[in-house]
């Protein structure tokens, strides 16, 4: 391990809550993961179960990354061992798990830059002030930076009535819900609504759909009306949005429905942000790594949806693996004499 320098105010950044902008701070670890979605968090606990000090920046206030921040209530069918789990009960098994070898977190924090110090140890700075020291660096940071495409009817009342995402279901009991999108968001969402709203509509632009064909299936058999060939023209109301304005694409025509809440499910515009000025090997706007998950830069591993490689499958299972085979070699790399496998679980105390 390199040596531990952790002073006091550097104790106030590692926390479970988002730094205040003005905290500024030299942070000494270990092993330093950058992205706290599934593969950063089982990347966490791999590195504590070898008895590494682990921080976690994520630009994000809360951990889970995508999971938390779009689909929170979501059923997920291809975790190993769980023929279904939530979303967030899998994000919550996973920051136990870290949490149980003292995994901390710099949460709300960007990192924007990767420089390297006198020792060659990378040094990272996020934009809230904070330098984190490493023995070595795990990227594991999803599609990056995802912004959400704007509906092109307009963004007057966003936050009023008009969202991106639905982390709570339950935020809109009794409303009027028109999902615009063709999806496996749009769909999941409208499922999602179903048993809350007074009703859901959703809408898309064609009579085909990027949607799995058992999700569509599902929608239907809800009853859910699907307005194809159809586009959201305008949004109408006062201090909250009342009405949506529907276009048929080829008639014309268009319609006001009452809608108190809509959905823009348009997909995401992803961008790897700072990271692309870092001089990293990119390969169709993702981070190139080796068999062990190695990148092009000393001391620097990146793991999951964010990689690539011949064969690469973007599975959260996946992530799993890579996690660990980054942070494995990541340790051999701080300390050469230590070995690769770090032991069966089985075999450890709790």
């Amino acid at each position: 391990m390199i040596a531990a320098c952790l002073r006091s105010s550097t104790m106030s950044v590692l926390n479970d809550e988002p730094v205040a902008a003005e905290d500024t701070a030299v942070v000494e670890t270990d092993i330093l993961i950058i992205g706290a979605g599934p593969s950063g968090l089982y990347g966490a606990y791999c590195a504590g179960f070898r008895g590494l000090r682990v921080a976690v920046m994520d630009v994000l206030p809360q951990r889970g990354g995508q999971i938390s921040a779009m689909y929170p209530e979501k059923p997920i069918f291809d975790i190993a061992g769980f023929a279904l789990v939530r979303g967030r009960d899998l994000v919550d098994s996973l920051v136990a798990q870290a949490e149980a070898h003292g995994a901390r977190y710099l949460l709300g924090h960007r990192a924007v830059a990767l420089d390297y110090d006198g020792d060659g140890l990378p040094v990272v700075r996020s934009d809230r002030g904070t330098a984190v020291r490493a023995g070595a660096v795990v990227i594991t940071g999803g599609v990056g930076t995802f912004t959400p495409r704007p509906l092109p009817a307009g963004e007057d009342f966003l936050g009023r009535g008009q969202v991106y995402f639905v982390p709570d279901p339950a935020a809109h009991a009794g409303h009027d819900v028109v999902v615009v999108g063709g999806g496996d968001s749009a769909f999941d969402w409208a499922a999602l609504l179903a048993p809350v709203a007074r009703s859901v509509r959703l809408v898309h632009r064609t009579a085909r759909f990027r949607a799995h064909r058992a999700s569509v299936e599902k929608v239907r058999a809800l009853g859910i009306d699907l307005l194809t060939d159809s586009e959201v023209s305008g949004l109408y109301g006062a201090a909250h949005l009342e009405e949506v304005e529907i276009r048929h694409r080829t008639t014309k025509d268009t319609t006001r429905l009452p809608a108190q809440t809509v959905v823009a499910a348009l997909g995401f515009i992803a961008d790897l942000g700072p990271l692309r000025e870092w001089g990293l090997t990119l390969q169709a706007r993702r981070i190139a790594v080796d068999t062990r998950m190695a990148t092009n830069l000393p001391r620097v591993f990146a793991a999951g949806d964010i990689t690539d490689y011949p064969g690469k499958v973007r599975l959260i299972s996946v992530g799993f693996g890579e996690a660990a085979t980054a942070v494995n070699n990541a340790a051999t790399v701080i300390d050469p004499e230590a070995a690769l496998f770090p032991g069966h679980s089985t075999e450890k105390e709790n």
